[in-house]
Parts: structure tokens; sequence; C-alpha cells
């Protein structure tokens, strides 16, 4: 047995109580908690300052039509946002338990592994889509040179170029280092990669305003032709700059970070109260939200004027630039920026939702290896190549399972949860043989009215509600879940045991 193993072995011992199918040193309730203000605030960096964070708010930005209009939306958006984050986030510093843990105070001490491996899923495809972002912005860089260029045009494996396979493999592998180290370590990768991307957009936006010879605040294109583009961009069928375009930019925004919002928890329960946490949420989202979609907006505007197109990635406006020095250190910057959102955001709850599904087995280091590994197979097939239709799917698998989990820790337990029990069989949470039906039930309505009937229910119920997909399975399930149970706790929990452990505050 290697040194690894062992160390894996230790933490998968359960104490004396607990059940070794629902327990692990990585599940646990989190007791050193060192993730201050500043961390959870690149947390947001490190999430949001993304190739793929940058494309949806420039397309977005073409369906306000100007950065006035664009900036309204936004704003209403981040600051949802900031509610809604702060809300999970408060269930995390309390409990100290992760996203799958929490979640079987709802769905049942097993039936917790659906919607854990729900967004497990939705984790491995955006894992995969930022790996082949990053490697794009790599490849962009590279191709200015004969011997790359001639690689890339030559060579085809997987229907992707030979240097797109080995810039994906590299940044793949460069993940899986820090991955590999725990959580520590990735508290202090992001605590970098956040505001790294800060000080390269702010380039980008100040280096194309200075070339255009103005500070540009809309894109300067027919409204037919716009709409046509802001609609190929986003999926919204909507007039740009209207009321509806508006609203449809808030909600599209809220729905962009749907997954975050169940597994906020995996970070918040680090953090040693709730005052670090509202400080780094409120600087971290409305905050940094709204700057950086400025900064976006202003950065698209420029492009427009000094290409004469609309580029809405920043890897193609980068690769445009004279100073080789520049697209280097656009190419690295992305790279680094799209490794800190992986790592938070694509690799932390995977990691957590597969260690959940055999907690003997699957520690949080290997449950991070099973989602590489998953994204490095899906990666001939490239799925993520229509990523903004897929962020409306998130809406629809995420909001009624949100929905049920929220209604539960707030509405029915009043935030009081005997910790111990989610970790024993037998306990308050076993429900029907470990699932909640109630919870199951609620959950699958609400996916009904999320997903099934945009997509197949009467005509014109999709353009108008696509959007607000994730609002209306949070709806639907939560209030179904609350009138399923009685707007009561089946059980009672002990007053001594309805807190995480002490922590140590660091």
């Amino acid at each position: 047995m290697t040194a690894t193993d062992s160390a894996d072995a230790d933490r998968t011992a359960a104490p004396p109580g607990y059940s070794p199918r629902l327990y692990n040193a990585d599940l646990a309730p989190a007791t050193e908690r060192k993730w201050g203000a500043f961390s959870i605030f690149n947390v947001w960096t490190s999430d949001v300052h993304s190739l793929y964070g940058y494309f949806l708010a420039a397309s977005l930005f073409l369906v306000a039509g100007n950065t006035f209009k664009f900036l309204i939306g936004i704003g209403v958006g981040s600051l949802i946002i900031y509610w809604l984050m702060t809300l999970i986030g408060k269930a995390g510093v309390k409990t100290g338990v992760p996203y799958p843990v929490l979640a079987r105070a709802s769905f049942g001490t097993f039936g917790a592994n659906v919607p854990a491996l729900v967004r497990a899923v939705v984790a491995t495809f955006w894992y995969g889509a930022q790996t082949s972002a990053a490697a794009g912005a790599i490849v962009a860089f590279l191709v200015r040179y004969d011997g790359p260029k001639h690689l890339h045009e030559t060579s085809r494996l997987f229907d992707h170029s030979g240097l797109e396979v080995l810039c994906y493999l590299g940044v793949w592998a460069a993940q899986l280092l820090i991955i590999s180290k725990g959580m520590e370590t990735v508290r202090r990768f992001q605590d970098f990669a956040g505001p790294a991307v800060w000080v390269m957009m702010l380039i980008l936006a100040i280096a194309l305003s200075v070339k255009a010879g103005t500070l540009s605040f809309s894109v300067d294109m027919p409204s037919g032709d716009l709409a046509t583009l802001a609609k190929s961009a986003t999926g919204l069928d909507v007039s740009p700059g209207s009321f509806a375009a508006i609203a449809a930019i808030a909600a599209t925004w809220v729905t962009y970070f749907a997954a975050l919002f169940l597994n906020f928890g995996d970070f918040a329960r680090f953090t040693p109260d709730e005052k670090a946490l509202k400080k780094g949420n409120i600087w971290g989202l409305p905050v940094n939200l709204i700057l950086f979609s400025l900064v976006a907006a202003i950065t698209t505007a420029a492009a427009s004027k000094v290409y004469g197109e609309v580029i809405l990635e920043p890897a193609q406006i980068s690769a445009k630039f004279d100073s080789a020095f520049l697209v280097l250190l656009a190419a690295l910057t992305f790279a680094v920026a799209t490794l800190g959102i992986n790592v938070v955001a694509n690799f932390v709850s995977p990691a957590f939702d597969f260690a959940n599904v055999a907690p003997k087995h699957v520690t949080f280091r290997r449950g991070g290896l099973i989602a590489a590994v998953i994204a490095l197979l899906l990666y001939p097939l490239h799925p993520w190549d229509n990523a903004p239709s897929f962020v409306n799917a998130i809406g629809s698998t995420m909001g009624p399972i949100f929905g049920v989990i929220v209604v539960d820790y707030y509405l029915i337990r009043k935030t009081q949860l005997n910790v111990p029990a989610l970790y024993e069989e037998d306990g308050e949470f076993r429900f029907q043989g470990g699932w909640n039906v109630r919870a199951f039930a609620a959950g699958v309505v609400g996916a009904v009215f999320s997903s099934i009937l945009p997509v197949y229910g009467p005509s014109g119920y999709g353009a108008a509600l696509g959007p607000y997909s994730w609002f209306i399975g949070v709806a639907v399930a939560g209030v179904l879940y609350f009138a399923f149970s009685g707007g009561k706790s089946p059980h009672t929990a002990t007053t001594a045991a309805t807190e995480a452990p002490e922590a140590t505050e660091v």
C-alpha cells in the first residue's frame, strides 16, 4: 500500500455510530476554517473571470443594445445572485457540511445521491468546456509561429488538430495536479487566479479603447442584424433594448450560476462566520459582477469598431494584437483564469458528489480524478460546442433541486438541522429506505414545468418563459415540497446537535 493509499484509507474510516456508507473525512463537517472574506471574494473572481463568463456577458450586451440597459439587467441579476448565494452559504457556515450531505436532509440519506450526481454531471460538462476554452487561448497564440501552425493545419485527431489535443491535455493535467493537493491548495490557487484575469481584462479594454480612439458603449449595427446576432449567441428571442430583453438578461445571468447555488456551501463551510461570508459575497458578487460585465461590454464595443466585426471571445480579440508579448500574456492569463473556474466550480463539486456515492472507497481526491477522466473521455465528442443552450438546460435541472433544499432547510426545519443524523443510516433522514419520496415527487413535477413544457409545451411557452425556467423550477418544486411535507419536519432535531462541531477559526 502506498502512502497516498494509506492516507486515503485513514480518511474513509467512520467514527462510532456513523455509517461507512455515508461518511469519510472529506464529507465530515468542517472544523478548520481558513476561507476568509478575501478567499470567498476570489471564489467569485475565479468563477466569473473565465472565457465563458466573458462570452456570456458580451453576448448579453448585444441583447441589451447599449451599456446602460445592459448594466440594469446585469445589476438586478447580480443582486439576486448575491441574495441566493448568501442564503445557501449560511447553511454551509452553520452546518459545516458539503452540498451532497446537506441534500440528505431533504432527499434522504441515499436519495441525496441523485441530486449529487446531477450536479456532478453538470460540473463535468463545464470542466471539459472550460478546459477546451483555455486550450483554445493557448492555440491562438501558438499558431502565430510556423511549427505549431503547421501541426495545427496538418494533423487531425478526434476531430481536433494535433495542436489542440496537446494543449487540451496540458491544461487538463495542470488542473489535475492542483486538485490532487486538496482544498487548501485550491484556496491558494484561486486567490491568485481570480485577480490575475482582472489585469488582462483591463489591458484588453484600455488597449482597444485607445486604438478605437474613443470609449464605446454600444455596437454600431442595424437593429435587425443586432437582434439576429444576439439570438444566435444567446438563444434569446427578444427585441434588443426592450423591457423583455432586460428581464431576460437578468434571468439568464442568474441561471448561469444555477449550479453553484446548489454547492456554494462546499466553500462557505470553510469560512469562520457569516460576517466573512457576507463580506466576501458582497464584493465578489454584485460589485465584481457588475464591474466585470462593464469591462466586457466596453471591450466588445471597442473591438467592433477596431476590427469591423463583433467578436465575443476575448481569446480571438487578443489573438489579433500585433504584439506577440501581449498575445502571450493574454493566452497565459486566460488559461490561468480558466484553471481557476474549473478548480473552483467544476472540480470541487463532483469531487464531493462522487465521494458521497461511495464514501468508503471514494475520497475527495479520487472523486476529482473521476470527474477529470470523464471530461477527458468527452473531449472527442466536444458536447460543449453549444454552451449557451446548455446554460438554459442547467436551469431546468438545477432549479427544482434548489427549491426543495432551501424550503426544507429554511421553511420546514427553520435552520435547525441534526448534523450527526446526516451520517446515520437508520437515523432521522432515513425516510423510506433512505429516500424521501415527497422530495422526489416535488422535484419531478418542478422539472416538468422547467424543462419539458418549455420545449414540448404549448406554442410560445418556451420562447416566453424559457429564460425563467430555473425560477419556475424553484417555485413549483419548493411550493409542492412544502405542501407535501405539511409545512413541518417529520422529526424534531435535538438542540445539542443542530450545528456543526466547533470550528477552528483562522
